[in-house]
């Protein structure tokens, strides 16, 4: 039964915001056919966004194996999904019971408190639980105490760091109905606080001037599927022909492949984009059931891609502009010392593109570029710092890739030898 409802029901997201949505629309008193409809909608527009997710996956980890080939790269490479499934084998009973105590701590703080965010990011929820329980096992927590002060910190993670953010949510959304609800939430403060500080809001990414005779780039897909296309066509040919054309293409020629692999991620991107106006368009009306019966003024976190839309350019400039910030430190990281981490394309495009989003409403263009920059040299150094607090996990040639976990795995083993 605790199977069932920590990975089948809590751990899928797009149940748990279904189930939210649901809920909000039964404490409405709504007809049974706008409840059903509601629901699914919400449903559908979650799985709509994960499976935008999972082709962009694709196409960048078809990048991300072109790159290592082509640039003979050894190291770490960031990946939650990775490290997670690892660290389950040992800390899965632990991680069950942080992620579903920590989730109630999460209601009533949202309830009893000023900070009123329900976090529905399912699978972040699961990873920090995992960092948590891992952290405190390897520092000598154990039994009752890990569970409990691991639920209160995770708990607490889940409506402090969207509060941290939504200031700046409402310069990108225009609202306050929602907020982010993903462990990046570091990465795309920096990214604000720099743009705010150094860039021209004037001067907005979805603003920028394109001549009469390139007026198909206004086309956000268009301009992505150019782009992805012409960075495969840059690393193909390092990686060599043969490569592609045996491991990755299925003899698919390596042009073709180039091409086909940039239109995918722009299409992933589309995919991604439908399913977040989709889920936005249904939870909002509906979370205010939850708002108005359980929890006042409740307001949803949701997923990075939420943000998206709000600035589509900006978030193929995030993406360029984190993983470029990627490889100079992959340069700088021996050379202080630290475990070289190499550029994960997925974790650089996920939050070097919210960070954009967040870089371009407080600081236009410069604070896209600037602002994503800063939470790549982020997601490339907590990560090697965090390395030796993992104990053995460190060892297993990934670990968890965004901003927060670095900030809360690092700080919360510091706390730890602190006290004892």
């Amino acid at each position: 039964m605790l199977d069932l409802l920590m990975k089948d029901i809590l751990g899928s997201p797009a149940i748990l915001v279904g189930l939210f949505a649901f809920l909000g629309l039964v404490l409405q008193k709504k007809r049974v056919s706008d409840i059903i409809s509601g629901t699914l909608k919400t449903i559908m527009g979650f799985i709509l966004l994960n499976g935008g997710a999972a082709i962009l996956i694709q196409s960048l980890d078809a990048f991300g194996k072109l790159f290592e080939k082509a640039f003979a790269i050894q190291g770490v490479i960031p990946n939650n999904e990775a490290i997670v499934a690892i660290a389950q084998q040992t800390f899965g009973k632990e991680t069950a019971l942080i992620m579903l105590f920590g989730m109630i701590v999460n209601l009533l703080l949202a309830r009893f408190t000023r900070f009123k965010y329900i976090f529905l990011t399912g699978h972040h929820t699961l990873f920090m639980a995992c960092l948590i329980s891992a952290v405190l096992a390897t520092s000598g927590v154990a039994g009752a105490l890990l569970v409990v002060i691991g639920s209160i910190i995770l708990g607490a993670l889940m409506v402090f760091m969207p509060a941290l953010l939504q200031p700046y949510m409402r310069q990108v959304t225009g609202t306050d109905q929602v907020a982010l609800g993903h462990f990046g939430s570091v990465g795309y403060f920096a990214s604000a606080w720099i743009g705010k500080r150094f860039g021209n809001k004037a001067r907005s990414t979805e603003d920028l001037h394109v001549p009469r005779s390139l007026s198909f780039l206004r086309d956000t897909s268009v301009a992505m599927s150019l782009t992805m296309t012409i960075l495969f066509l840059i690393v193909v040919p390092l990686a060599g022909k043969e490569f592609v054309e045996t491991q990755l293409s299925g003899g698919v020629n390596f042009l073709v492949f180039s091409l086909m692999q940039g239109i995918t991620f722009a299409a992933g991107v589309y995919v991604v984009l439908a399913g977040v106006r989709m889920l936005i368009a249904e939870i909002v009306p509906a979370f205010k059931g939850i708002a108005d019966k359980v929890v006042n003024n409740a307001k949803p976190a949701l997923d990075c891609p939420t943000v998206f839309p709000y600035a589509p350019n900006a978030v193929i400039i995030g993406f360029l502009s984190s993983f470029v910030a990627g490889m100079i430190s992959m340069l700088i990281l021996p050379a202080v010392g630290l475990k070289v981490i190499v550029p994960g394309l997925i974790p650089h495009f996920f939050t070097g593109a919210a960070a954009g989003v967040f870089g371009n409403a407080t600081g236009g263009r410069r604070g896209a570029i600037l602002g994503a920059f800063v939470n790549g040299l982020l997601i490339s150094f907590l990560p090697a710092l965090l390395l030796p607090v993992l104990g053995s996990l460190g060892f297993e040639n990934t670990t968890f890739g965004d901003s927060d976990f670095g900030i809360v795995g690092i700080l919360l083993s510091y706390l730890i030898k602190w006290f004892s």
